[in-house]
């Protein structure tokens, strides 16, 4: 934090460090041992609690948990407060010190103290914070000490304020005075910065105050917050602040929280304090004891983003840490000090070029090679970008943020500038997603985990446009198999443009939907579905689920099966058998604890299985559509239905769970989304079969009667049917279809008057009257037309009819005619005409050809309104069924008017009884008979409504005779209250007459008009859809006379008794007519299949034709082109400005680099003799900026490809130990290179084997007898780069400077020798094959790791004296292995000898090495041997062969030596 912006917060960081860890599940999903109505009704309740038990909770927790500091001794300071009052040490006056701290008493110590005089307490400031004024939005806020653990914090952030775990973390840094930037950019800035925390779920930490840099932020969440709708979604800002630098902090202090706390933003009062952001959601703000004291909350903040960026968050079987990005607007020295921990600890940066100073500095310089970035040149930024405070920049500043400035641009993919309309960006949250994922690509991954680790951070984010510009790439083809596990991640969290992109690169769903995925998936259904509810009642009612089968998960396919059946309906068999006793488990995937960790674990390893152990699925695009559609997923269930082969079927039967669905779901907007998504599948099933019923009526016929194996063996018209699609069985295709069905084998040209004929007279079917389809039949003139044309449902329906004429006739004629006392003959004809009838019936109710129970055929049966009719018929001796086609709707406009009459009468009888208790009162004086009350208040105010109207109500026709005076006549009611005397009414005459017209005009003109209303409404709804309702019920109709016998009653008896003899007594089973269920030849039904398919992409085409033709959508395309044309003419005028720029300072190069190849013209001329010094051109000098010296030109060249000079050996923080190295840039590494201001700290670790290491070197007597560049003793102190200079009796590195005097943590002054084996061998794969890859063949290399260690490293280190083995291969190899090895070093091959760049080497101390490659060429019994000998004694020592590649996770030195190796080899690399 720069001094002159302390007042307004700090936004720096002491570290980014990621390291792997997991967060331990904060809660277990409740027990489902519940009842089926309790889970159903506590679905989406189980986990809320009302706002007053949350403050409850709140309020008992944070004073157990959290604390504040406070000052328990007042101690005067010398300085005064702003208000001149006398002040504590800690910045507190008398008065807001507690009554201990200011009591009398002795103070121990001579100065304040703030680790002793400093206690914890209770905090006394947290809940929810409101800004007076300003937006009514409530924010949450807490006041803690600067020692609470990142845990708790971590813990009150997301179980007790309700923050979801974040999917990225965004650190923003910069300044913290207010600064100016340029409109256009500080648009951009707070649109990107908003959008990518929006979009991927991200929590943005800030400093909280209403000034600088998070002011910035907090005006991007305003702006965002008011163009924004409700669903959208809060952005997360969360502001961490020092709780004593906060104005008007008084309103915060609520002991037992404020619910809410008010805050007065006051920037006028502030003075040296600063005011809270009122666009942030959050503030976490850090105690330490004092007043006006900043940057308190600066090691908190790095240590809460630190832990967080540790925690890892799973979602859909897939987890991965929590990334973090560091963004950069301005800033100072403290910024700079910010972005270098950042980058030093692998946290990617985002610099913002154009927002001033610190930012600017490091985005002039990021692009240039490390050796143009000098002192000079720094200087001279420093100078433009600072010219208020250059002046207070000492030369050692300069140094240092040199320096800096080198390493941060050393790490240029930790780097990313943002240029506003530069280099193609134009959004600063693609920036930000690229930053992280071009971090990602530097991590030390391998192949293809360092892609699956970049395409997880996307998945995460839902950033389907990242993932399909930076990741899905020509530089990377994926393997359908590699991207299983993001697919199941992209299911699970909903994420459905993911799906669609796995799907175009290649996913195929059958290879990807196994028994264990799909059950994976069941598993990880929302909770909040009705789905989930009912697959928790099957379970619940399952008792031998525990004793059965207690080691497997709970949910199995089969109970998935058993609520499909519900919802499908009984005509489908199980989706899913239940396995059978015998059966091992078939569930592969450690289910349900899944954790994909993207450390270095690879997701497809989960997914590998051997062929034996798949199991898939029938149909997987069926299985995915079901596991869609039951959680009413409307966009994942489109992408997955246009994968479907069976694709009318698959909408039909989605139908229908959505209809089945809605009518369960509590929700009323979720039911009616169900509805409208049950409509739209039955408009794409019509639109499906219209493109196949276009192409060929005959084959899209058979696709109504096709037996669908994967939908539970039943047929697309009978789902249509199941789902009550009227739409969808009016079409007239499929009226077609009934129609060739209704006239069996006759041909529908046959006018109905030639089917009467040949029924009345049947040889003249002999004749050729009727025509036949079949061509055989029309030829033929025997029997088989005769059976043909009898067994034609028109035929079986027409002789019905004539059948239930006479029989009426007949029983007429016995009714009126031939009614004898005892029973004639044709009294007894018709007992047996009913019989028969009755028979006929039962037969239907038994008729079972699909083997589905008694039970459920009679369910079916009288479920049936048409069979109840058909009782109906037979006892009243109707003939109801001869005019269905008219009577049908009209029964259910009856039907349903019928519901309207019910809720009429309710109202109506509010009326009723209102005016007759009313009038009784007023009429009748105490009526004690209750028949009469009844009479008097309901019955005659019923008839009232009809026009009968009460004689004595008005006292006109007022009669003692029609009334008993007592009430004692029990045939007569009781009279009105009369005069005795005058015998008149005595009661209000005037009120009992308005009354009753009031009665009147309600009943008679409001609620009978309203009842023709309803009745109206209800009939014009039921006709509009008339044609569609009898469309639908034919279909019932000529299945039943398709199936019914042909001889009418009472000779249908003959054709029972034949069915008896073949069912009961023959035992041959019942079968369906093939022409409304037909099962296919898998020859055929493929052919049928793939055409559908292909008609199928036609109408989805056609489709997207219509769409893009609707104006609305025209209008939606213009309008997005004519935006891209802008920003694209934009982007135009900023590119061409700023490649201005670049050619400008590409010119600017080469003409520097002609004028040194100019200088060395000349020179060299002039030294050859050639020329004189008169006449010769003056050159201009080359700034020191601007170029090096040309005897530098070799050097620079190397640079260019890499640094000339150690780097590791110069990191400002040396490992393992809080000592800081000077500074020191590249320019002045060499020790001949004058360094007037180096002064580096000396620092000589403590080390336990004292014996073994050189003195620490605080004192030169004992160094004098060390002897360098020689043998000393066991001590090899000669260098391999020849003789080192020895200055004060201590050795000089040979490579230069490195910041840091005495031995560090090394062994010995001067050289430390190493030994580095590398033991290689060729990866094979399982047929004992070399592998290859890129033509070139793979190593395998020994590697070793200690548990604490960071990376894996080669086998080798320091030895012991006299020893030839590094100690670190002892340590994993069997001693009597040992002498061996020896020798196969001793036979290897030496391929590097020399100084290792190391961090701990220093200026008297380093390492060498010499590395010998041990290579394996075959599996030789050597090899074998190694083999087994290889173990570790240490239990924190790990050893395996790692295959060699560029992004192995080595120590850097031990990848250049690997990769040398490699090269020796001609191995890939």
């Amino acid at each position: 934090m720069e001094p002159a912006a302390l007042k307004a917060g700090s936004m720096q960081e002491d570290g980014f460090r990621v390291q792997p860890r997991r967060v331990a599940d904060l809660g277990r999903v409740p027990s489902l041992q519940r009842s089926s109505s309790s889970l159903c009704r506590s679905r989406r309740s189980q986990y809320a609690f009302s706002s007053c038990e949350k403050q409850e909770n709140l309020s008992s927790w944070i004073p157990e948990n959290i604390k504040k500091k406070e000052c328990m001794y007042f101690v005067e300071s010398s300085k005064l407060s702003d208000a001149g009052k006398v002040v504590c040490e800690c910045g507190y006056t008398r008065e807001q010190h507690l009554e201990e701290a200011i009591r009398p008493q002795a103070f121990q110590g001579n100065e304040w103290d703030p680790k002793k005089h400093v206690q914890e307490m209770p905090t006394d400031a947290f809940g929810d914070i409101v800004f007076t004024g300003l937006s009514q939005k409530v924010g949450k806020y807490v006041r803690l000490s600067q020692d609470t653990p990142s845990s708790v914090t971590y813990q009150l952030m997301t179980q007790h304020w309700g923050l979801d775990v974040p999917n990225l973390l965004i650190s923003v840094t910069g300044g913290a005075k207010d600064f100016n930037m340029k409109p256009r950019l500080k648009s951009v800035f707070r649109r990107g910065l908003v959008k990518v925390a929006q979009t991927t779920g991200a929590w943005i930490i800030t400093g909280g105050s209403h000034t600088g840099v998070m002011k910035q932020v907090g005006e991007a969440v305003r702006d965002f917050s008011l163009s924004s709708s409700c669903s959208e979604g809060e952005v997360v800002t969360i502001g961490i602040a020092t709780w004593g630098t906060v104005h008007n902090r008084e309103g915060l202090v609520h002991p037992m929280g404020g619910f809410p706390a008010e805050y007065i933003m006051d920037e006028e009062g502030q003075g040296h304090l600063t005011c809270l952001d009122s666009n942030h959601s959050h503030f976490i703000l850090v105690d330490d004891g004092t007043h006006g004291r900043y940057g308190v909350e600066i090691p908190l903040r790095s240590k809460l983003e630190k832990f967080i960026s540790e925690q890892t968050k799973e979602r859909g079987g897939v987890a991965i840490k929590i990334p973090i990005v560091c963004v950069v607007l301005e800033g100072g020295p403290g910024t700079l000090h910010t972005i270098y921990n950042a980058i030093t600890h692998g946290t990617p940066c985002v610099v913002v070029e154009g927002s001033g100073r610190v930012a600017d500095v490091i985005a002039q310089v990021a692009g240039l090679p490390i050796s143009e970035i000098t002192i000079a040149l720094i200087q001279q930024k420093l100078a433009v970008f600072f010219q208020e405070m250059f002046e207070t920049f000492t030369e050692g500043t300069i140094v240092e943020w040199t320096k800096k400035i080198q390493d941060i641009v050393r790490r240029r993919q930790l780097l990313t500038i943002f240029r506003e309309g530069k280099d193609g960006q134009q959004d600063v949250d693609v920036a930000i997603l690229q930053a992280l994922l071009k971090a990602s690509r530097s991590h030390d991954h391998f192949g293809h985990e360092n892609w699956d680790h970049q395409l997880k951070l996307a998945v995460a984010w839902n950033r389907v446009d990242i993932a399909r510009s930076e990741i899905f790439t020509d530089e990377r083809q994926w393997k359908p198999s590699e991207l299983h596990p993001m697919m199941t991640a992209a299911l699970i969290s909903n994420k459905p443009e993911f799906v669609k992109l796995f799907l175009e690169n290649g996913l195929r769903l059958k290879e990807f939907v196994t028994w264990d995925t799909l059950l994976y998936l069941y598993k990880n259904l929302d909770p909040s579905c009705l789905f989930h509810c009912k697959l928790q009642k099957v379970l619940a009612e399952e008792p031998e689920r525990v004793a059965c089968a207690p080691a497997l998960p709970a949910v199995q396919m089969h109970h998935v099966a058993q609520v499909l059946r519900e919802l499908l309906g009984d005509s489908t068999q199980l989706l899913y058998p239940r396995p059978r006793s015998s059966d091992r488990p078939r569930l592969l995937l450690p289910v349900p604890h899944i954790k994909l960790n993207v450390q270095g674990v690879s997701l497809r390893s989960l997914y590998k299985r051997s062929s034996g152990q798949v199991a898939f699925t029938m149909d997987p695009v069926r299985d995915l559509l079901i596991w869609a559609i039951v959680q009413n997923r409307r966009e994942l269930a489109e992408i997955i239905w246009a994968q479907s082969q069976d694709c009318i079927a698959a909408a039909l039967a989605c139908s229908k769970i959505l209809k089945e669905l809605s009518k369960e779901e509590e929700d009323t907007d979720s039911s009616e989304e169900m509805l409208a998504l049950a409509d739209q599948y039955e408009l794409r099933a019509i639109g499906v079969f219209t493109e196949c019923y276009r192409k060929d009526e005959e084959r899209a016929q058979k696709l109504l009667t096709r037996v669908s194996e994967a939908w539970g063996k039943t047929t697309c018209l009978q789902l249509a049917l199941e789902a009550k699609d009227m739409k969808f069985v009016s079409h007239g295709g499929i009226q077609a279809f009934l129609t060739k069905v209704w006239w069996g084998q006759l041909s529908v040209d046959n006018g109905l008057w030639r089917v009467i004929l040949c029924m009345l007279a049947f040889p003249l079917l002999t004749t050729g009257l009727i025509s036949f389809r079949d061509r055989r039949l029309q030829a033929v003139r025997g029997l088989a037309r005769v059976r043909a044309f009898f067994n034609a449902p028109v035929v079986i329906f027409h002789l019905n009819i004539l059948s239930y004429f006479s029989f009426l006739c007949l029983f007429a004629y016995v009714l009126m005619v031939d009614f004898q006392p005892s029973p004639s003959w044709c009294e007894r004809l018709i007992y047996l005409w009913l019989f028969s009838l009755v028979c006929e019936e039962l037969r239907q109710l038994l008729y079972d050809p699909d083997e589905c129970g008694l039970v459920k055929m009679a369910l079916l049966y009288f479920s049936d309104f048409w069979n109840k009719l058909d009782i109906a018929a037979i006892l009243l001796f109707i003939a109801g069924l001869t005019c269905r086609k008219t009577l049908g709707p009209k029964i259910i406009i009856v039907k349903r008017m019928m519901k309207d009459v019910f809720f009429f009468l309710f109202l109506l009888a509010v009326w009723v009884v209102s005016f007759g208790v009313a009038k009784q009162a007023i009429l009748i004086h105490n009526e004690s008979r209750v028949d009469w009350i009844f009479r008097g208040v309901v019955y005659q105010s019923y008839l009232t409504i009809f026009g009968q109207m009460p004689a004595y109500i008005d006292g006109v026709n007022f009669s003692l005779d029609q009334c008993s005076p007592n009430g004692t006549d029990p045939y007569k009611p009781k009279c009105p209250e009369s005069d005795a005397t005058r015998h008149r009414p005595i009661f209000p005459e005037w009120l009992t007459v308005i009354l009753l017209c009031l009665y009147l005009l309600f009943t008679n003109i409001l609620l009978l008009n309203l009842l023709i209303a309803m009745f109206n409404y209800t009939f014009q709804q039921v006709q509009e859809h008339t044609d569609q309702i009898w469309k639908f019920q034919r279909h019932d109709l000529i299945e039943e006379y398709q199936g019914r016998p042909p001889a009418p009653p009472p000779f249908i008896l003959l054709s029972h008794l034949h069915l008896f003899i073949k069912r009961v007594i023959l035992k041959i089973p019942a079968k369906r007519h093939k022409q409304l269920k037909n099962k296919l030849e898998k020859n055929e039904e493929a052919a049928l299949l793939s055409w559908e398919i292909y008609l199928k992409e036609n109408y989805l085409q056609n489709q997207q034709y219509q769409q893009k033709q609707r104006t609305e959508q025209k209008i939606q395309d213009i309008s997005n082109r004519v935006d891209t044309m802008v920003d694209l003419l934009e982007m135009d005028r900023l590119k061409g400005s700023g490649s201005m720029e670049q050619r400008l300072a590409s010119l600017e190069r080469q003409v520097a680099q002609t004028t040194r190849a100019l200088h060395w013209v000349v020179k060299t001329l002039r030294d050859s003799g050639f020329g004189s010094d008169e006449g010769a051109p003056s050159l201009a000098s080359q700034p020191a900026s601007e170029g090096q010296d040309p005897e530098l030109d070799g050097r620079q060249k190397a640079e260019d490809l890499g640094d000339a000079h150690h780097v590791n050996a110069r990191h400002l923080l040396y490992p393992n130990s809080p000592i800081v190295r000077f500074p020191v840039p590249n320019e002045k590494v060499p020790w001949e290179t004058e360094f007037l201001i180096y002064n580096p700290p000396f620092y000589s670790a403590e080390r336990k084997d004292k014996d073994l290491v050189d003195p620490v070197g605080n004192a030169l007597d004992p160094l004098s007898r060390i002897t360098y560049n020689a043998v000393d003793g066991p001590t090899d102190r000669r260098s391999f780069h020849g003789s080192y200079a020895v200055q004060d009796g201590f050795p000089l590195n040979p490579m230069g400077r490195t910041g840091l005097r005495g031995r560090g943590a090394l062994c010995c002054f001067g050289p430390n020798h190493t030994l580095q084996p590398v033991v290689t061998r060729w990866r094979r794969n399982q047929d004992g094959a070399i592998c290859r890859k890129s033509i070139k063949k793979v190593l395998e290399v020994l590697v070793v790791k200690h548990v604490l260690a960071e990376h894996w490293a080669l086998p080798g280190g320091s030895r012991e004296p006299g020893e030839m083995l590094p100690r670190k291969l002892k340590q994993v190899l069997q001693r009597e292995f040992w002498p061996s090895f020896e020798n196969l070093l001793l036979q290897g091959t030496e391929v590097y000898k020399g100084y290792v760049d190391d961090p701990r080497n220093t200026d008297n101390a380093w390492i060498e090495t010499v590395a010998i490659s041990v290579h394996f060429p075959d599996q030789s019994d050597e090899l074998k041997r190694l083999n087994s000998h290889l173990h570790t004694c240490d239990p924190g020592m790990s050893v395996r062969w790692q295959v060699v590649d560029k992004r192995i996770s080595l120590y850097a030195n031990h990848k250049a030596i690997l990769q040398k190796v490699a090269t020796l080899f001609g191995a890939y690399y």
